[in-house]
């Protein structure tokens, strides 16, 4: 019998997309949170929902192991969880309800519940955990265990029989290194590397060095970790990965931070500790425009392994990337991606399109951008309402209907932008197929320079060119003649 049960409400196979990318990582922060409660004397379990297709699964697990307490606690660094999408809401309450048919006290920490409490206490859950959980966890179930008083506890929100009580927040960790590894062992890593394996992928685990952002971009939202931000020691994360190395045989990690390496010298002696215990590894990262230009960082980056990163380039227009309160500009993104390429980095784009105010010479001017930088990935999107943000309150009056995507390629316009869905939905087809011409292009000129160095994937998108040449050119026609409200 376990004191504490653990789950969470993210479910790979209920988002078409990223379950057929098959790159699953396993929840991080849930980890985290359940290594903290056991080096505080609770016997924790796990229940893993990521690679499963039911929450009603959870039943006979907990019936089993027939514990007081079922902590839903999302992982906060899986950034997919701050989209609070539908069926991983849906998911979630049908476990609040199998748990409390087990008479467990139900505890939950997650983006959508920090946000949405309201609906989560109605669903059944007992207390809300908002923000970083693991210290207030902790002291809830202290409290509840010993019949003390919970009230008063920093970050917590619940029911009374007149109204609900929504305590003030913690302050969030400043001292990351205070926190045990990540319970590793409760995960069955094995049926995640089948499969990556399966989609032909070398097997990554994920990890965090960070936790929270100090930028404003003002579409952000930061439900749990916040405005703040806090580093792991280069000498922690070494430790991490050493003991990932040795115990799974993983060699590839993704560093899952909204920001990597943002404290002056942290990418440096980062470097240093990696060769000081002789780790060779690849990693990739997401990280900002600006950040990458400072100094020596692009150079410490490659030496400690750096295989690729994504970076928040958003705009190709400086009037949409100022209108985000981006703070970074035009410039910086091209000679970054340049500076990255010499240094063979795979350079990757994430490219918002529907921003307000946006115009057809904005939306020219970003997929210039993409034709001329040739980036190795890009990643497009609409922009997308989250509560507690400027962008949120500026068009919340116009989410009635929807406020939420079912899943991560929903596309949906919620608000009222410059075009509709359809147009967006055919535009986000559209730029990726003149990003496949561009990248058979630049193929091209390769190959006539060193026919022999072309690699059976860059062979590949010259081939394709039979394909996207005539359905780009389709795509751009309706684009011009489809109706923009």
């Amino acid at each position: 019998m376990l004191n504490v049960v653990f789950s969470h409400s993210y479910y790979y196979k209920f988002d078409v997309k990223q379950w057929n990318n098959k790159t699953p990582y396993p929840p991080l922060g849930t980890l985290y949170a359940a290594s903290y409660l056991r080096e505080n004397g609770y016997e924790v379990g796990l229940f893993d929902a990521n690679l499963l297709d039911d929450p009603k699964t959870i039943e006979p697990y907990l019936k089993k192991q027939s514990p007081n307490y079922f902590v839903l606690y999302d992982d906060g660094f899986n950034y997919l969880t701050k989209m609070c999408l539908t069926t991983m809401r849906e998911a979630a309450f049908e476990m609040i309800k199998i748990a409390k048919k087990q008479d467990c006290t139900v505890v939950v920490c997650s983006s959508d519940s920090t946000d949405h409490y309201e609906k989560y206490l109605n669903a059944g859950a007992d207390f809300v955990i908002q923000g970083e959980g693991e210290i207030t966890l902790k002291e809830l179930l202290d409290a509840l265990e010993n019949d003390n008083d919970a009230s008063q506890i920093k970050g917590l929100i619940f029911r009374t029989k007149d109204d609900i009580i929504k305590n003030p927040k913690r302050p969030v960790l400043r001292d990351l290194d205070i926190l045990p590894l990540p319970a590793w062992d409760l995960i069955d890593i094995n049926a995640y590397k089948d499969i990556w394996k399966s989609g032909g992928n070398e097997f990554t685990l994920n990890i965090a060095t960070t936790r929270g952002c100090p930028f404003k971009c003002n579409w952000c939202a930061k439900p749990i970790y916040g405005n703040r931000y806090n580093s792991h020691s280069p000498e922690y994360i070494t430790k991490h990965i050493k003991f990932l190395s040795n115990t799974f045989g993983v060699h590839r990690f993704w560093m899952c931070d909204d920001i990597f390496g943002l404290k002056p010298n942290w990418v440096q002696n980062f470097n240093k500790e990696l060769k000081k215990e002789e780790l060779s590894i690849s990693y990739y990262i997401q990280s900002r425009v600006d950040l990458l230009l400072k100094e020596d960082t692009i150079d410490a980056l490659a030496e400690s392994g750096l295989e690729e990163v994504w970076v928040g380039a958003e705009s190709g227009s400086q009037a949409i990337l100022d209108a985000m309160d981006k703070d970074t500009t035009i410039a910086q993104i091209y000679e970054a991606t340049q500076l990255l390429k010499a240094k063979n980095i795979r350079v990757a784009f994430f490219i918002q399109f529907g921003y307000l105010g946006e115009t057809k010479e904005d939306i020219a001017k970003t997929i210039s951008m993409i034709k001329e930088l040739v980036p190795d990935n890009i990643g497009v999107s609409v922009s997308y309402p989250l509560p507690g943000t400027k962008f949120y309150d500026k068009v919340k009056d116009d989410l009635q209907l929807k406020a939420n995507w079912t899943d991560s390629d929903d596309l949906a316009m919620m608000f009222n932008g410059t075009f509709n869905t359809e147009y967006y939905r055919k535009l986000q087809r559209y730029v990726h197929k003149e990003f496949r011409k561009s990248q058979a292009f630049q193929n091209i000129r390769k190959g006539i320079k060193n026919p022999l160095k072309l690699s059976k994937h860059q062979l590949r998108s010259i081939v394709l060119l039979g394909y996207y040449l005539p359905s780009a050119f389709i795509d751009s026609i309706m684009l011009r003649t489809m109706n923009h409200e």
